[in-house]
């Protein structure tokens, strides 16, 4: 199947996520980009291309970008930010017993009073996020595991949905890439039914906020 000129110009938009951003926001010169990505519009579409077109493409996909860009409500989302310091961040390669015995900081560890706790198994890999008053169990747990990677005062920002949050897609999606437009970087994303948690550095993490609630007040 031939490429059309359209296909071309998305296909290039679509493989930097923040030029896609820009044209929803509408802060970039079409013709600029368009001379921009003209070379490569024209590798893939294997024939000359006039720029006018390369401009027309974009200015088509940057209304579809926008018109696309907002959420289908279906119902109510009621949602509360909250945010919890220093936390210890670490990663280690996954094994039976090692898993077992993180459980035994359930007991100690209390949400009630303030704690934090997060432990996330994958195939290979185990991630935990926990209050750094609890760092010497922790380390005293995994002394004899292969640690991938450790960070200590982070901070974690939770967002709790209550409402039609189910029936609502995009919103990790959206709110990641808010984050990614302010240059902020997660360390981790951990989400639930009706959390979603992101674990950034502490230097972020007031901006992270300020983003976060803009966002929510401003979308939902």
């Amino acid at each position: 199947m031939v490429n059309s000129i359209s296909s071309c110009v998305k296909t290039i938009i679509n493989r930097t996520p923040f030029i896609n951003e820009m044209l929803i926001q509408d802060v970039i010169s079409y013709s600029n980009l368009a001379k921009n990505i003209h070379k490569k519009v024209e590798a893939m579409y294997c024939y000359p291309v006039n720029n006018s077109a390369i401009v027309m493409a974009i200015r088509r996909y940057a209304d579809d970008l926008r018109k696309s860009d907002k959420f289908n409500h279906k119902g109510k989302i009621d949602y509360e930010i909250s945010m919890k310091t220093n936390i210890y961040d670490v990663n280690f390669v996954r094994n039976y017993q090692v898993v077992n015995n993180l459980a035994l900081l359930y007991d100690k560890v209390k949400p009630g009073k303030g704690d934090f706790l997060n432990l996330s198994v994958g195939s290979h890999e185990v991630s935990l996020a926990v209050s750094e008053k609890f760092r010497s169990e922790v380390d005293e747990l995994i002394k004899n595991e292969e640690i991938l990677h450790t960070k200590e005062n982070m901070v974690a920002i939770t967002i709790s949905f209550s409402g039609d949050f189910l029936k609502t897609p995009g919103i990790l999606y959206m709110a990641t890439r808010k984050l990614a437009w302010e240059n902020i970087n997660l360390t981790e994303i951990v989400s639930t039914m009706n959390e979603l948690t992101f674990v950034i550095e502490k230097e972020d993490s007031i901006k992270a906020l300020d983003v976060l609630q803009s966002f929510f007040d401003e979308e939902i």
